[in-house]
């Protein structure tokens, strides 16, 4: 809702708005050149002429930095809407969709257009409530880019505007709480304050354990023998699954990287795996699982 925008922002959306003619959210679409302006008005991704990305920003989640820079942090998990409820099948294709397309123009280096909208209601309503229309949809005449992506923190920053800048940890983490993203609403922002390397380890370790165990196995910690791997995997029957070296991401907190134990166990230990689980500390944690020659993707001195 325009009550949650910050004023800079709005004034930017007033001023664009009142600057010509008014045009429907279909109108601002298909001249970015969007084809399929008028089959798809309501998604939060589009392909452009040339080939060249457009995405929705919605007001509400842009943050303005002291220096001005506009950004918003966005969650990598497309399974969870912002309020920590699960998506659908349809809504997870459409945030799916749009990640693919900011990864892409990540990865290229370019820059991506933005139509910048408000909601009549509550965003988190936006992909459930049919009623929840947009209010305003004006073209952002500043190109935006995909400042950062990990896929260890489940994070990516859009920043508006020149290169080479990116949101200090506390401004990520205020972001991430004021906007309730997905490990950031307030009561979880507040259990991560300071907390260390090993507490974000422990609690993913918990989540992988009661990962494994919700599907029928058998998840054992073993950290404490020192064998390379904190968590040893069984079937039903006993039979060996994987070994499972855990690490815990957390805004703020630098991952640690793997041990002389841990690294033998990864050169030796066929079923050995590394799972990253991003948020660990939160309801909505996630993880990625990676085999021992993509360990150095993502942790430190791999």
């Amino acid at each position: 809702m325009e009550s949650e925008v910050d004023p800079k922002v709005l004034a930017v959306i007033e001023e664009e708005r009142l600057s010509g003619p008014p045009l429907t959210p279909v109108e601002v679409l298909s001249k970015l050149g969007v084809l399929e302006a008028r089959s798809k008005p309501f998604e939060s991704a589009w392909l452009a002429t040339g080939d060249s990305v457009v995405a929705a920003i919605w007001a509400e989640y842009v943050n303005v930095a002291a220096n001005g820079q506009w950004y918003i942090v966005e969650s990598l998990n497309a399974e969870v809407r912002a309020d920590g409820r699960e998506r659908n099948a349809t809504q997870a294709q459409r945030a799916e969709f749009r990640l693919a397309q900011l990864k892409r123009a990540f990865e290229a280096g370019q820059g991506f257009r933005a139509v910048l909208q408000t909601n009549r209601l509550g965003i988190v309503e936006a992909e459930s409530n049919r009623s929840a229309k947009i209010s305003i949809r004006v073209r952002d005449d500043e190109e935006w880019h995909v400042a950062s992506w990990s896929e260890e923190l489940q994070l990516a920053v859009l920043v508006r505007g020149a290169r080479g800048w990116q949101p200090t940890v506390d401004e990520l983490k205020s972001a991430r709480r004021s906007h309730a993203l997905p490990g950031g609403a307030a009561a979880d922002g507040d259990a991560a304050q300071g907390a260390s390397a090993q507490d974000v380890d422990e609690a993913a370790k918990g989540y992988i354990i009661r990962h494994f165990s919700s599907y029928g196995y058998q998840a054992e910690d073993v950290s404490s023998q020192a064998l390379g791997y904190d968590v040893e995997v069984k079937d039903k029957k006993g039979g060996l699954l994987l070994r499972v070296c855990v690490r815990g991401a957390s805004v703020g907190v630098q991952t640690r990287k793997l041990s002389p134990q841990e690294q033998a166990s990864a050169k030796g230990e066929k079923l050995w795996r590394l799972f990253v689980v991003a948020d660990a500390l939160t309801g909505a944690a996630k993880h990625k699982i990676y085999k021992a020659d993509e360990v150095a993707q993502v942790l430190p001195d791999a």
